[in-house]
């Protein structure tokens, strides 16, 4: 059956301009853009005084930091104007290898919110990683040939790279034979060490922090995405980027996102609307979010509303607030005044399933475990940069006399990474500055990208409290104090996502982020997302591992104590 939208404004993502225009749909399909009338069509809807645009573009997300199955993302993401993501599931894919992945792929299988997959580069991401599994070209080659793979994801080991790492370049090599696209992550990365990342084949990169190094980037050919996520918000730093000659090399992403963000704030409209607000144009924003993000990712026919294209189209109020009322996901109504159109969610294998949700493998712990043997008074401490994944080395004299060393009126906490996958028994404990917390303990099995154990507090026995609630948990977020837990938030599947729905998850998400601002945890940062990066060992400058502490910039472990 045809459906006719008229008396529409059209979005014109080839000319940035806004025209009057009726927009014919047959099936999946826009079959015509002009002076087509009723008589054309089986069913009409009149539009008068509203927006039609391409729906919305993620390029760059992780489900897993979503905390949401991908059915639920959808029911989420919907509304907020988004018909597409591009995901990398590197986060499952390290606790589960080859079946966290067949699992995003079954998960995501035919539902309205079209899900393009990455295939994880760096599983692990270093040496430095204790991971649930070790994921090689051999195994990422069978899976190139789903129709929904589209390529590599981020390559964060740049330092392999640039060292030509035999396995490292096997997988850039092999990608590149099929012709499918590697996705960069080399923050600060710049001058002869950037000519060589880029000339192995890494056309993109989401870790731009300043304009001048986005500028150096899209100067050397890159493609930039843009990110506004819950604790890398890197769009007031690149608002330049929406200008030209910039623009047309830009797309927009989200990569990291907390649920409770994306219900109150919302998606890819959020960039769009904080970037109007900023005084950028609408237009070029849509543009960077749909036809941009779909020709780089070599998606055809898709990211405009043109005759021949995929009929995904958003019905928009106006184009300062972004107020999405209506959602065509081919052609099909997905979102109807706001409101989601229900459908089925897609059934994943038993044996998948079940590896998926017994993921946690961790003897209990006691107050013992977190004690630090001393062996001098001036150690490295990680210190939170704000606002983002950056961390900062700072050389503190300790009193190891007092509390082993925590110092709350310096904001010096205790930080540990435990291994949960093999039950290694591996640790790395040490101390951490930029929390903020006066009392208790927080823990999660979120902890990029090996997901291990992380636990952050003010006293040995609140951090052993809360590290065995997430163990008896099967993986989740918790906030201990005095003993007692006082929020918490269960992550059953592979100690990464929830099973409950996208409002059940999002409201227990805000309840532990305020519980832990209650125990003082400055309110600059998002104290979970922020803690989850305290153990990825490829964004700079000081990380803790199972393995102990690693300085990023020279790839290598570093004592705890500076001598």
């Amino acid at each position: 059956m045809k459906l006719l939208l008229k008396n529409a404004q059209i979005v014109n993502v080839f000319t940035d301009r806004l025209e009057t225009a009726n927009v014919l749909i047959d099936g999946e399909k826009i079959i015509g853009v002009g002076e087509y009338n009723d008589t054309d069509a089986d069913i009409v809807r009149d539009l008068s005084g509203k927006i039609i645009c391409p729906g919305f573009i993620d390029g760059h997300i992780h489900v897993e930091s979503t905390m949401l199955t991908p059915p639920e993302l959808a029911r989420v993401c919907l509304p907020c104007g988004t018909t597409a993501i591009v995901a990398d599931p590197h986060e499952i894919a390290n606790v589960c290898g080859f079946s966290g992945i067949v699992y995003m792929l079954e998960a995501s299988e035919d539902l309205p919110l079209s899900v393009y997959i990455m295939l994880p580069s760096c599983v692990p991401s270093t040496p430095f990683d204790e991971t649930g599994a070790v994921m090689e070209a051999e195994e990422l080659r069978v899976l190139y040939s789903h129709p929904r793979v589209l390529g590599l994801g981020e390559m964060m080991n740049y330092p392999g790279v640039l060292a030509d790492d035999p396995k490292v370049m096997q997988k850039i090599s092999e990608a590149h034979e099929l012709g499918k696209l590697v996705n960069g992550h080399a923050p600060l990365l710049g001058g002869r060490g950037l000519d060589k990342y880029i000339a192995a084949g890494i056309s993109d990169d989401h870790e731009c922090s300043t304009i001048d190094e986005a500028v150096e980037r899209i100067s050397k050919g890159q493609h930039v995405m843009i990110r506004q996520g819950t604790a890398a918000k890197n769009l007031e730093a690149l608002l330049p980027l929406f200008d030209e000659p910039w623009s047309r090399r830009c797309i927009l992403v989200t990569d990291d996102r907390h649920p409770a963000d994306l219900i109150s704030e919302g998606h890819i409209d959020n960039i769009i609307r904080s970037a109007v607000k900023a005084g950028k144009s609408p237009l070029t924003a849509i543009r960077m979010a749909s036809l941009q993000t779909a020709e780089y990712f070599g998606l055809k026919s898709v990211g405009a509303v043109a005759p021949g294209y995929r009929a995904d189209l958003l019905v928009l109020d106006d184009l300062e607030t972004v107020k999405v009322c209506d959602v065509y996901c081919g052609g099909r109504l997905a979102v109807s005044e706001g409101k989601v159109i229900d459908f089925k969610k897609p059934e994943i294998r038993s044996d998948i399933r079940k590896t998926v949700r017994n993921s946690f493998y961790l003897d209990e712990l006691s107050p013992a475990d977190f004690y630090i043997e001393s062996e001098g008074s001036r150690c490295r401490l990680i210190k939170i940069t704000p606002g983002q994944l950056l961390t900062d080395e700072w050389i503190a004299e300790i009193d190891f006399n007092r509390a082993n060393g925590i110092d709350i009126k310096r904001d010096i906490l205790k930080l540990a990474v435990i291994e949960r996958h093999l039950n290694t028994g591996h640790k790395g404990i040490g101390f951490i500055s930029g929390i903020g917390m006066k009392k208790g303990a927080i823990a999660s099995s979120v902890s990029h990208d090996a997901h291990n154990l992380i636990v952050i507090g003010t006293n040995d026995e609140d951090m052993a409290a809360a590290a065995n609630r997430i163990r008896a948990m099967g993986g989740g977020n918790v906030v201990v104090s005095e003993g007692k837990i006082i929020a918490e938030m269960p992550l059953p599947e592979a100690g990464l996502m929830s099973d409950l729905s996208a409002a059940e998850i999002a409201a227990q998400n805000e309840e532990v982020r305020m519980a832990v601002h209650k125990l003082g945890a400055s309110a600059e940062i998002e104290p979970f997302m922020n803690m989850a990066f305290l153990s990825l060992p490829v964004i700079p400058s000081l990380k803790m591992t199972t393995l102990g502490l690693v300085d990023v910039n020279r790839q290598r472990l570093v004592s705890l104590f500076e001598k």
